[in-house]
């Protein structure tokens, strides 16, 4: 399959997630991704594991993110390294990084800096907060990112603590929006023969992921939502939205006619709360009979009354019940990487081309791996 970023040059000065995770998506889609790295330590992700998981002497969460790459270590703090990196850059279509602000500067590779070697260059940077005001220097990391945002205080229900999400929704959505405008700049470059510098930061990404909740509250004199106390699944949705127990599980009920549901379950006493104002106004009243109601079946008698009366619905499952599944194993959304005799498996590329799957067995290079080839091939 011919990949349609296919003969890019992309030079990652990222580390960590949200850069590397734009250059894996570029990466399966076609295009070259060369980590620039310090020589020895490389990537800082290397040695940060989740579940303590290792692979040949990185981190699996490294193997996962920085799959399909090359690698070609150099010493920014070298000025001779520094001019061999200008070299490659002249040749290159796009670099990211996520250096706090002021640090590209002092290396002399800044946007100005390196424009002035490859004038039609896309340069793309990352940030915690943005490079101006009070949070520029703090640090950009994903659970403190979601905390500043508001996105951990409207999850969870109401009498429990804010609650972030259980993976690194910042960084991702970041990632994915670099993604997006290094695209768009490439698009304008073919068009226009301009280079560009795109800016993300995970303050931006994660404040854009809540743009319902927060055109509600900037569109309601600025009235603080409140969390429902049973099944908070949106502060901002009326009931029955959200996640509830039954007898051997959970199930999710999604936003629709509380008559429909009632119906549909053999529920009674909710007659005047018909209507949106008191599915809204009444939330918690409503969970809370629904709540005892669900308890007395297995979810499955629940899910398949619910699907019989037409109304949204879904099982709740854990990632074993998940990889179990048909549906998910008909995705196909497993590949398995190995490197030195490690193996690991992770998941795929989400997105299709011209019908098929995108997979890439290429392993994360080692710290340099790649240099003797790249110096060749580029005549540094």
């Amino acid at each position: 399959m011919s990949l349609p970023l296919a003969g890019l040059t992309v030079l990652e000065f990222s580390q960590y997630l949200a850069g590397p995770y734009a250059g894996l998506r570029l990466a399966d889609l076609g295009a070259r991704v060369i980590k620039i790295e310090r020589p020895g330590k490389g990537d800082a992700c290397r040695q940060l594991a989740t579940k303590n998981l290792w692979a040949d002497g990185d981190s699996v969460l490294f193997h996962t993110i920085n799959r399909n790459k090359e690698s070609f270590a150099a010493n920014l703090k070298d000025p001779a390294d520094v001019a061999t990196v200008k070299k490659l850059i002249a040749q290159a279509d796009v670099i990211t990084h996520n250096f706090r602000p002021g640090i590209m500067q002092r290396l002399g590779l800044d946007y100005e800096s390196v424009k002035a070697v490859n004038p039609e260059l896309i340069y793309g940077e990352v940030s915690g907060y943005g490079d101006t005001g009070p949070w520029k220097d703090k640090p950009g990391q994903d659970l403190l990112a979601q905390s500043v945002s508001g996105l951990a205080w409207v999850t969870g229900n109401g009498d429990q603590p804010p609650t972030p999400f259980g993976i690194a929704v910042a960084d991702m959505l970041c990632g994915t929006h670099l993604a997006q405008g290094l695209l768009a700049a490439l698009v304008r470059k073919k068009r226009f023969g301009v280079g560009a510098k795109v800016n993300v930061s995970l303050l931006e990404s994660i404040l854009d992921f809540q743009f319902e909740g927060l055109t509600a509250y900037l569109n309601s004199d600025n009235e603080l939502p409140e969390r429902s106390q049973i099944a908070n699944g949106h502060p901002y949705v009326g009931a029955p939205y959200g996640i509830y127990a039954t007898a051997n599980g959970h199930i999710a009920i999604s936003m629709g006619d509380l008559k429909t549901l009632c119906d549909a379950i053999g529920l009674s006493g909710l007659e005047d709360f018909y209507g949106v104002d008191g599915q809204f106004f009444e939330r918690d009243n409503i969970k809370a009979t629904l709540q005892k109601h669900l308890k007395n079946r297995t979810s499955g008698e629940w899910l398949q009354m619910l699907e019989q009366g037409r109304y949204w619905c879904s099982e709740v499952l854990d990632y074993e019940a998940l990889t179990q599944h048909e549906a998910y194993q008909l995705l196909g959304m497993e590949q398995t990487l190995q490197r030195n005799g490690a193996s690991l498996t992770t998941t795929r590329c989400p997105i299709r081309y011209n019908g098929e799957r995108i997979y890439s067995d290429k392993a994360a290079p080692k710290v340099g791996a790649d240099n003797e080839r790249i110096q060749q091939e580029f005549a540094l």
